[in-house]
């Protein structure tokens, strides 16, 4: 018998076969010389026997690499271009795969055809890893990546226990900063703008929000919950219906500073004044909070340490370095509340 399996083998049946674990196997695809010649022939033969991308196998085994690192960011470019925080993590990015002499291919997967397409340019040994942003809960390419052997980091998570390495910022935390300060203020009536809640960042913030409301001792209240999309014109829409629904609410935490300004809009066409009506708050102090009027209030992000941190992350685990005791594959960087003068 051949040994061939039905279907696409994955890397943890490589991994089972060779009798090793699945970092071993990614270390040989990628052509780590931190693996003894026993581990890669054994490897190389359960590659062979499974028909697992046998192309990558031999890569590996030639000991070549691309020296470029994809970022896949799945939006369109009209928000890549107006949001700050996707050009800030570019900015990270692009540093630290500068100072390794790495090529950046940045990539937008914006349809399932162009998720294929990628996947097929991947498995023709095209980067050496890949970064990943902005992921959806239900998005399988985090998955596809790694089953084709390659390294991936995500910038973010899908969901709490998130198996993939990932670099995030306390979202949770900024949800509680924000909400605490409000209440300091003396505000009592306090809604949200959340992002699209398929995504992790989108449901921590909202978390957040909640635990502040309780540490307050202030009642939940879904009136005061309005989901947008991270874009300006989803937060007016957001805070619109806000209004509408909650016209007593006295200060708003929006999920990101874009979406803040689309509020900010719609509070003036409904004459409240910020902050003496409404006070408003955002996240991740980009320039949208220091140039709006009044400048807001917001809980900054390290975005560029964070684009840093993934490309970091990234190139040890392509050189096949070991993960060091105590240095964790998921890393969550603090935030902080910048107070100006929207609240």
């Amino acid at each position: 018998m051949s040994g061939r399996q039905s279907g696409r083998p994955t890397l943890e049946q490589v991994a089972a076969r060779a009798g090793v674990g699945r970092g071993t196997v990614s270390r040989v695809i990628n052509g780590s010389p931190r693996v003894s010649e026993r581990t890669r022939t054994a490897v190389a033969r359960a590659v062979a026997e499974l028909g697992y991308v046998p192309n990558q196998a031999a890569r590996a085994l030639a000991g070549s690499r691309t020296d470029a690192i994809a970022l896949v960011i799945p939006e369109a470019e009209a928000r890549l271009f107006a949001e700050p925080y996707f050009l800030d993590l570019i900015r990270g990015v692009s540093a630290e795969l500068a100072e390794a002499d790495k090529q950046l291919l940045l990539t937008l997967v914006r349809s399932e055809q162009e998720r294929q397409r990628f996947e097929q340019y991947l498995a023709a040994q095209r980067v050496d890893g890949v970064l990943l942003a902005s992921v959806h809960g239900d998005d399988p390419l985090p998955d596809r990546i790694r089953e084709l052997g390659l390294p991936v980091v995500m910038n973010g998570r899908r969901a709490e226990a998130e198996p993939v390495p990932y670099v995030d910022s306390d979202n949770i935390g900024a949800g509680r900063a924000a909400v605490a300060h409000l209440v300091g203020r003396g505000r009592t009536r306090i809604a949200t703008v959340t992002g699209p809640l398929d995504m992790y960042v989108a449901r921590a913030r909202l978390g957040g929000y909640r635990a502040g409301l309780a540490e307050a001792g202030l009642a939940p209240d879904e009136g005061l919950v309005s989901t947008g999309d991270f874009t300006e014109e989803g937060g007016r829409r957001a805070m619109r219906r806000l209004l509408d629904r909650s016209p007593d609410l006295d200060a708003v935490f929006a999920a990101s500073d874009v979406m803040a300004a689309g509020a900010r809009a719609a509070l003036r066409e409904a004459g409240r004044r910020v902050p003496r009506d409404v006070a408003l708050v955002g996240v991740d102090d980009s320039p949208v909070a220091r140039l709006m009027d009044p400048p807001l209030t917001s809980v900054r992000q390290p975005i560029e340490e964070m684009g840093r941190t993934m490309a970091r992350m990234l190139i040890r685990e392509i050189q096949g370095m070991e993960t060091e005791p105590g240095e964790p594959r998921r890393h969550v960087l603090p935030t902080e509340l910048v107070v100006r003068r929207s609240c």
